[in-house]
């Protein structure tokens, strides 16, 4: 049981009133009077909290897996089962690990009423979760005593990559709507060699593809339609070196990278490409086969899960070695990695321009953002100028390793962190409209 604020502030009043007493005698005789009642009054508040063994319940219900960097919604259903209206403090204990302090709400529940509470959570890293009890803290109207009960039964989440995103873009997809997620619309180049359907001609159509032999037929311009060429295979390759575990907002570069491949394996599969992922780090690490069956997101998506970094040296010669034995066929390599400048990424050179002869390769690497800011703001003493000539610096840096991935046969995308799943999937359309792929 704890006393409420409104006890100790009659407590004081009955004080002052003793205190006044001594130049007042009758003030001290109705302090007394007040401290009776206000005993009683205590003793019957009490009472009624402890009238019924479980007189107020709560219920959490969540997914039992979390998407990472993404909002997750969890409930809580209260309800009263006193006889009597009640006024109720709500607390669940989330996981330490998200730091907040501000799960707390405050309701008031009528006889027999129930009432949901929705709060969200939003984790930055994959791995298990753990959620304690729900602590209800009771009061009656009267409000000098509250009590505590503990409900609710302890919990354990998985965080996963962002499944969440998936369910927008297969949603968006299915409404023809993508460039909602800012999916650009890429004009097709050339014709590609798989016909679909002829059709007839609308407005805009090209004047090359049209079917003369359909036209005569049935009076009217009809067109050949081409699709796509299918069944490519994409590998989403994963640097978890020690340079992967720079944090933005939250999340490391590694999750980042996670999240970019569980998406873009998922559009890939709608494509009816097929998709497949490696990880590296010190050694290469894990290897799925490529494939476009229904259950290859989900076994990507448990791959994914598990990974974890070494806080090693990245060795390309080993991804190298490795790639040459398990992919024969032509893919798209999109490789996630980061280089801070251009020895970084001349050390690995050799071995991505070897990759590119024989697959495609996509080098994806990281904008700081943090410094495009220093760059962007106004300088103001001589301390904000060198800061933005060195940062003017970096940014230049890493262009020139876009230059020279190039030069090298080497396709790159630097990308903001936030923006990365986004330009990744433009870039890879891109790569299918040219036909690269």
């Amino acid at each position: 049981m704890y006393l409420k604020p409104r006890f100790f502030y009659i407590i004081a009043g009955i004080t002052l009133c003793f205190i006044l007493g001594f130049p007042f005698p009758p003030l001290a005789t109705a302090a007394s009077w007040l401290l009776a009642a206000l005993s009683l009054t205590t003793a019957a508040d009490t009472a009624l909290l402890w009238s019924r063994k479980n007189g107020a319940s709560a219920w959490r219900i969540c997914a039992d897996r979390f998407s990472n960097g993404d909002d997750n919604n969890i409930r809580l259903e209260v309800e009263n089962a006193y006889p009597f209206a009640i006024n109720l403090a709500v607390t669940d204990e989330i996981p330490a690990v998200f730091g907040r302090r501000d799960i707390l709400f405050r309701l008031s529940l009528r006889r027999g009423q129930r009432k949901d509470i929705v709060y969200s959570l939003r984790p930055v890293k994959r791995g298990e979760y753990d959620f304690g009890h729900i602590r209800l803290f009771v009061a009656t109207g009267i409000g000098l005593a509250e009590r505590r009960i503990t409900t609710g039964n302890e919990l354990t989440v998985k965080v996963y990559p962002s499944f969440m995103m998936l369910r927008q873009y297969e949603l968006l997809a299915i409404s023809n709507n993508l460039t909602e997620m800012g999916i650009k619309k890429i004009r097709r180049i050339g014709h590609h060699s798989e016909f679909e359907q002829i059709k007839e001609y609308v407005k805009d159509d090209d004047y090359r593809t049209i079917n003369w032999k359909a036209t005569a037929r049935r009076n009217q311009l009809m067109v050949n339609t081409f699709r796509n060429e299918r069944s490519q295979q994409v590998y989403n390759i994963i640097d978890k070196g020690r340079i992967m575990q720079s944090a933005f907002r939250g999340m490391t570069l590694l999750d980042y990278a996670i999240n970019a491949a569980l998406v873009l394996s998922f559009v890939a599969v709608l494509r009816e490409d097929k998709a497949g992922l490696a990880t590296f780090s010190s050694d290469f690490e894990t290897f799925v086969p490529a494939s476009k069956h229904s259950a290859q997101i989900n076994l990507i998506l448990e791959n994914l899960y598990r990974q974890q970094t070494d806080f090693g040296e990245s060795d390309y010669s080993s991804l190298y070695v490795h790639l040459e034995k398990h992919v024969s066929k032509r893919s798209l390599l999109v490789i996630y990695t980061d280089f801070e400048n251009i020895i970084g990424m001349e050390r690995q050179l050799d071995y991505l321009s070897r990759l590119a002869r024989r697959h495609v390769v996509l080098v994806v690497f990281f904008e700081n953002t943090e410094l495009r800011e220093v760059v962007e703001n106004r300088p103001r003493t001589t301390e904000d100028y060198i800061n933005q000539v060195v940062a003017e610096k970096f940014i230049a840096e890493k262009r020139h390793v876009v230059s020279v991935l190039k030069q090298h046969g080497v396709y790159s995308l630097l990308t903001a962190p936030e923006k990365l799943s986004i330009n990744v999937i433009n870039r890879y359309l891109e790569m299918k409209s040219r036909r690269l792929i």
